[in-house]
This record gives C-alpha cells, sequence and structure tokens, in this order.
C-alpha cells in the first residue's frame, strides 16, 4: 500500500515537470518567430544549402571576376585557336584563341545581372498589379488578371522573343523583356495573399481607425506578403537566367564578343566534333548555376510551408 502510494506521488510530482519542459520548448519556438523557425528548417536540408552555398560562391566569383580570370574575356591568341584544356588554359580556347575560362567567370557577372535585374522588375511590376487587383477587386481586380491570364496563354520564352522584336537584341533589352513575362506569376502569388489577408481582423482595425487605402497596402499587407514571394523571386532567377541564354543562343540576346553564356554555346556548337569543349564548358555553368537556384528555391518553398511547422 505504501509502495503504490508512493508510486502515485512519484507520478504527479513528475507530471509538472514534463508538462513544464513541453511549455517552455513550445515557448522557445513561438519565440523563434516565423524567420526564426524557416531557417532552423532551412539548415536541416542539405540540398538546400548546397545550392545556397553553389549560389554565395557565385556571388562572390562575379565580384572579383577581374582577379580571378586569368586572361581578359575578349584577349585573343589565334595560335591556341581551339585548344584544348591545359594547365595554361584551364577550360581551353575558343576558335578566336580566347581562354573559356576566364570568359566563363566573366559570364557569370552577366547571367547573375540578367537574373537579378529581370526578377526585380518583374516582382516590382508584379507586386504592384497584384496589390490593387487583391485589394480593390471588382472590375479592376477583372481587368488586371485577365491581362496576366492573356500573357500566361503564351510561353515565356515566346513572350521574350516578341519583345525582342519588337525593341530589339542586347542585354539590357533582354532584362526587360525576362521582367516582363514575369509580372504575371508575381501578380498572382501577391493577389492569392492580398485576398486572404484583407479580411484579418488587423486589416479591419486599421481601416475603422482612418487609414488610407496606401498606408493599409504599404504598412500592413505588404509586409505580410513578403514571405510568399522569396520562393518565386529564386525560382525565378534561374528561369531568367535560362531565358537570358535562349536568347543569346538564338543571336537576339548579347551580342559577340561580350562572354555570355548562352552565346558562348552557339559559337561553340559548331565545333562539337572537334572542340566539344567549347560548347559543353558554358553548358555546364549554366546547368551547375540553374540548378542551384533551384535547389535553394524549393528549400526555401520547404522551409516557408507553415503546413511542416509541426
Amino acid at each position: 500500500m505504501d509502495r503504490t502510494r508512493d508510486s502515485q506521488a512519484q507520478g504527479m510530482a513528475d507530471r509538472p515537470a514534463v508538462e513544464t519542459l513541453t511549455t517552455i520548448s513550445d515557448v522557445g519556438r513561438e519565440s523563434r518567430g516565423l524567420w526564426g523557425d524557416a531557417w532552423a528548417r532551412l539548415l536541416r536540408n542539405p540540398v538546400a544549402m548546397a545550392g545556397g552555398a553553389v549560389v554565395i560562391a557565385l556571388i562572390v566569383v562575379a565580384i572579383a571576376a577581374p582577379c580571378l580570370a586569368p586572361y581578359g574575356p575578349i584577349r585573343q591568341d589565334l595560335a591556341s585557336s581551339l585548344a584544348g584544356p591545359s594547365m595554361k588554359h584551364l577550360a581551353g580556347t575558343d576558335v578566336h584563341g580566347r581562354d573559356i575560362f576566364s570568359r566563363i567567370i566573366h559570364g557569370i557577372r552577366i547571367s547573375l545581372r540578367i537574373g537579378f535585374l529581370g526578377m526585380l522588375l518583374g516582382c516590382i511590376g508584379g507586386v504592384v498589379l497584384g496589390l490593387v487587383a487583391g485589394y480593390y477587386g471588382g472590375w479592376a481586380d477583372t481587368i488586371i488578371m485577365r491581362l496576366m491570364d492573356v500573357q500566361l496563354a503564351f510561353p515565356g520564352l515566346l513572350v521574350a522573343v516578341c519583345i525582342i522584336a519588337i525593341i530589339g537584341p542586347g542585354l539590357e533589352n533582354v532584362i526587360v523583356a525576362v521582367g516582363i513575362f514575369s509580372v504575371p506569376l508575381f501578380a498572382r502569388v501577391t493577389r492569392g495573399q492580398i485576398l486572404s489577408l484583407k479580411a484579418q481582423e488587423f486589416i479591419v482595425a486599421a481601416r475603422m481607425m482612418g487609414a488610407q487605402d496606401g498606408r493599409i497596402m504599404l504598412n500592413h499587407l505588404l509586409p505580410n506578403a513578403v514571405a510568399p514571394l522569396l520562393v518565386p523571386c529564386t525560382l525565378r532567377i534561374a528561369t531568367a537566367i535560362l531565358t537570358a541564354a535562349s536568347l543569346s543562343f538564338l543571336g537576339l540576346g548579347a551580342q559577340p564578343p561580350i562572354p555570355e553564356w548562352g552565346a558562348m554555346l552557339s559559337d561553340g556548337r559548331a565545333y562539337l566534333s572537334i572542340a566539344p569543349h567549347v560548347a559543353t564548358t558554358p553548358g555546364l555553368a549554366i546547368l551547375i548555376t540553374v540548378l542551384a537556384f533551384n535547389l535553394l528555391g524549393d528549400g526555401l518553398r520547404d522551409a516557408l510551408d507553415p503546413r511542416l511547422k509541426a
């Protein structure tokens, strides 16, 4: 009888300790907030971290490209034309005797510039349209979203080709084309977030306190819609780089002698049988860069998914 009574008392004494530990754990998890919790989940994803490490390495190489490249991107050595990889030329040379490794390093700057600026241009335009469509609704929502649907009915590369055909080839025009065909994606994502947020209590309270529409959209709605936009931003950078390379491959993007990867790939396709390194090296650069951004974007999507908090 005494043993049973002692065990029951011991169990009652242990129960608050377990509940206290659980409560402390829950409070610690909640105190980290959305970004801290997402960062913790991202750190536990080795594939996403590998993609992020490659992206950081690409940015560092792009910044230090003049110091890391052994030769100038347009320096010619006709005596070494179509030379294979060696200690002198790590990735070989092209038909004009230019060092492919140096051109790849300088090409990182161009590709990242197109990717980030094209994404930023499309994000700004899409967020503005999505805010207006989601907040006001009615005819504004109908007109904006039907225009987005019309643009989404065409492949993005076809839209970019049409824009380049109108405004002409060139790197700046490629950025504009990438930004324009990226607008519908950001507009749809932003509109969906605004529709779910504008009925929340804090938005209703802001209206009752007399806040203007612009203040509500910029100070209350937009900050709460930033997190879901990070994933399409990362993935759109990869799409922009791939689209820019495709346009340059078709002769509509960067013009010679700019060391853009798509243009380098186009120049090397005529020598695949005698010097395959001329085309395979920029192709691998495109593959690694696009894959790294896609892996990082998938990891961010998993980390920011509220259904995975449990």
